[in-house]
């Protein structure tokens, strides 16, 4: 029917959504522990290309409220592009209630309130952004592209616009030497942020990319399962949001899981992590069973 460029990604909350490829690969494809568009090179795509896809998927699944925009920060796209993708959506979908992206700091940051304000009014009301982590010296390890202070300004920019934000973290990310501080600072990423949804992962690191990682650090050393749970016990400590925050630790990649919302179930994740700790080994779902 629709005829996708393969590898495709999409987040789990997607997993049975109406997916369009508005661009190919990610405009950034720098971060050193991601191989997931490493085959890919950034393109946009033309909107004659997109609304005939959008014509045959909405005659197939006239039904459809949920729309995600593939692939890696499809908010790369100029505003006035991504605006008629998004009326063309609203008018062959009557039903279309959201319609999300993955979007970078970068993205945010070179557009204008404005302009995020008029994505939203068009019907962009979430986006995935991976945090990874709030420590600088991670930050620069991991390439990301930006600091700190940029992740804060360009998530609060999405809530500014009401758009909704869904972070993650990625546990163990700076091994045992920025385990404190890893934790210490992506918290106060998310407590000076407002975002919906905080998510954490496991650091899994593809064979295509783990060389080129591990060479970032001086002596990197992985987190066993019971270390990167004490991480995000530490994490999850200090954690104080500003509004209520959905959380969720459920990822494939996670050797425990865990859900709640902040701060109502602040303690309660606080005490199953304990738990855990105290049970060892038997708590952890086996290797065999995760991945991405």
């Amino acid at each position: 029917m629709i005829d996708y460029d393969f590898p495709l990604y999409r987040p789990p909350a997607e997993a049975n959504n109406i997916i369009i490829q508005a661009t190919y690969g990610c405009s950034h494809n720098a971060c050193t522990f991601c191989s997931m568009y490493k085959s890919k090179k950034y393109e946009v795509r033309n909107l004659e290309e997109l609304f005939a896809e959008v014509d045959v998927l909405a005659s197939s699944y006239p039904q459809t409220t949920k729309v995600f925009l593939a692939d890696g920060d499809a908010l790369s796209l100029e505003t006035s592009h991504l605006v008629k993708l998004l009326q063309y959506l609203k008018k062959a979908f009557v039903k279309l209630r959201r319609v999300s992206v993955y979007a970078t700091a970068q993205n945010l940051l070179e557009k204008t309130q404005e302009e995020l304000n008029l994505l939203c009014e068009n019907g962009l009301n979430l986006i995935y952004f991976g945090v990874e982590t709030g420590n600088e010296e991670l930050l620069k390890k991991i390439n990301k592209g930006v600091k700190a202070d940029e992740l804060i300004q360009s998530l609060n920019k999405a809530s500014r616009a009401k758009i909704k934000v869904s972070a993650t973290v990625i546990l163990g990310l700076g091994g045992k030497a920025f385990t404190q501080a890893h934790s210490k600072d992506t918290a106060k990423i998310i407590n000076q942020t407002e975002v919906t949804y905080l998510s954490t992962l496991q650091l899994g690191l593809e064979e295509d990319v783990k060389e080129h990682f591990l060479r970032q650090f001086e002596n990197f050393e992985i987190l066993s399962d019971e270390e990167v749970l004490k991480e995000q016990r530490s994490f999850l400590e200090q954690l104080h949001p500003k509004n209520r925050v959905i959380f969720r630790s459920n990822h494939a990649s996670n050797a425990f899981h865990l859900a709640g919302t902040f701060p109502k179930d602040k303690e309660r994740l606080l005490r199953e992590i304990d738990e855990a700790i105290k049970i060892g080994k038997a708590a952890f779902i086996p290797s065999m069973f995760r991945g991405f």
